[in-house]
């Protein structure tokens, strides 16, 4: 689409939006229904785009992510929809009450949404927004990133085919394009990506007041205590950071591990990626990293700290040559990084890939303290002694996105919890009732008294005594 298109697209949403009125249950189900017809429908034309896409992508992951898990979130949403679009009560002072005073939210559809899809989970962060957008009453458009550009196709021929434009519209295109959609006058706009990215994102949006989801990833740490049963956190940590080949916004940055449990660690490590992948080049289920660019990325990673003397730790079962690989395709072998200052750029950027550096600390207080001295994650993991001081102590001591204890990425698949960042890592959050508030006004309604309050208590000019007496009650 051209800047003029999109921007005609979205006048005819918005002037649509207003002449419908209110949707009602029954349309916002149907709509819904309609997206996950999509997704089951048209499941392996879609994978198989995602996999050319990434030169390889895990076919089996990817069904169980990109498909499964947003037609589960419109089946959750289905059961839910009609007590979420009921009106709040909200409580007044019991004269007010009394004498038939009345307040109220209620939640209205914002109008029409956009939303930034980034290429790492180009199906699921599509729809993820969606079906709160869908939930709340929303029209939307969707920019599907340019680095998928497969399944950017596939989403431009088979939404027109569920969705008349004026319910939800694809424009798809490069990066001009996208600058433009972030330009256009949303009544909210969702972007998922990195946080460089974001601050021009949210500079085009402010051009239109535009209000934002951001949700932008960050560095999440994952600390490892003391009385941690390394083999499960071992396995819990690999299985993540290997999936989708660590290009995850909510995985595993870098673990955190007492001194002397360091060599443990790292034995764990090396056992629990074997087993789950004890080949890689040519395992369907470890998956290439997406293109050239992002590949060479890394290898900037790995270089700059083999240049600077860090300790790396190959994780290679096979002992494979990644040399030669088929063309499109950029599997990268997973490497462990042990103790690197915060000059290297593994510490210093998010990784997105499959490298995983390691640090070590004495005392609890100082992983706290080095976590708190960075930017806000998006997730914070935690394994030891689910419950006691200790973690008591790292809850309530770190600010991030989102927490899981004794696991990694699992507060992210609770639908009823709400998934976003804090600070550098995003604003806003949706999933579930959280997101059908998220893309929804809620409008403060208040219905008078049968009595005129302000006048019985001396509360309008000419001000005297009863005016001053009803100002001292309200300070004391």
């Amino acid at each position: 689409m051209t800047p003029d298109q999109m921007r005609q697209t979205l006048d005819r949403q918005k002037a649509d939006f207003l002449a419908a009125g209110l949707p009602d249950a029954k349309t916002r189900l149907d709509r819904l229904d309609r997206l996950a017809a999509l997704l089951r429908e048209n499941q392996q034309a879609l994978l198989d785009s995602l996999c050319a896409d990434f030169g390889h992508r895990s076919m089996e992951h990817a069904r169980l992510t990109e498909i499964a898990v947003p037609i589960a979130e419109v089946r959750a949403t289905h059961k839910h929809i009609g007590a979420w679009m009921k009106d709040e009560k909200r409580s007044l002072p019991w004269l007010q009450t009394l004498l038939g005073g009345r307040a109220w939210i209620q939640y209205q559809p914002l109008g029409s949404v956009g939303v930034i899809v980034p290429w790492n989970f180009p199906i699921y962060l599509a729809m993820g927004p969606l079906i709160g957008a869908l939930a709340a009453g929303n029209r939307a458009m969707v920019k599907p990133s340019e680095f998928t550009p497969r399944v950017a196709d596939q989403f431009a021929t088979l939404f027109p085919r569920y969705f008349d434009e004026r319910e939800i519209a694809v424009a798809t295109g490069g990066a001009e394009v996208s600058a433009a959609f972030a330009e256009l006058p949303f009544d909210h706009l969702v972007f998922t990506g990195a946080g460089a990215i974001a601050k021009h994102v949210m500079a085009a949006a402010a051009k239109n007041l535009v209000p934002l989801t951001l949700e932008l990833g960050g560095k999440s740490p994952v600390i490892i205590s003391r009385e941690a049963d390394l083999a499960d956190a071992a396995v819990k940590i690999m299985d993540f950071k290997l999936s989708n080949a660590g290009q995850t916004c909510i995985n595993a940055d870098y673990l955190l591990v007492p001194e002397e449990r360091l060599e443990a660690m790292i034995q764990a490590l090396q056992q629990a990626a074997a087993k789950l992948f004890p080949t890689l080049l040519a395992n369907p289920d470890y998956t290439s990293v997406v293109n050239k660019r992002h590949f060479d990325r890394l290898d900037r990673y790995v270089d700059d700290a083999l240049a600077a003397g860090v300790q790396c730790v190959e994780i290679n079962p096979a002992g494979e040559s990644f040399a030669v690989q088929p063309e499109g395709q950029h599997k990268m072998m997973p490497r462990l990084f042990i103790n690197p200052d915060d000059e290297r750029l593994i510490m210093r950027e998010e990784i997105f890939g499959p490298l995983l550096p390691i640090k070590t600390y004495r005392q609890m207080d100082e992983a706290i303290d080095y976590i708190n001295r960075h930017d806000r994650p998006l997730a914070l993991y935690y394994f030891g002694p689910a419950s006691g001081p200790e973690v008591e102590r790292v809850l309530k001591r770190t600010i991030s996105g989102g927490v899981a204890i004794n696991d990694i990425g699992a507060h992210a698949a609770c639908e009823n919890l709400p998934f976003g960042g804090v600070g550098p890592s995003g604003m806003g959050a949706y999933h579930g009732r959280d997101g059908f508030r998220q893309f929804s006004h809620a409008k403060s309604i208040y219905r008078q008294t049968r009595v005129d309050l302000s006048s019985v208590f001396g509360m309008r000019a000419p001000y005297g005594d009863k005016f001053r007496a009803g100002v001292a009650r309200f300070m004391k």
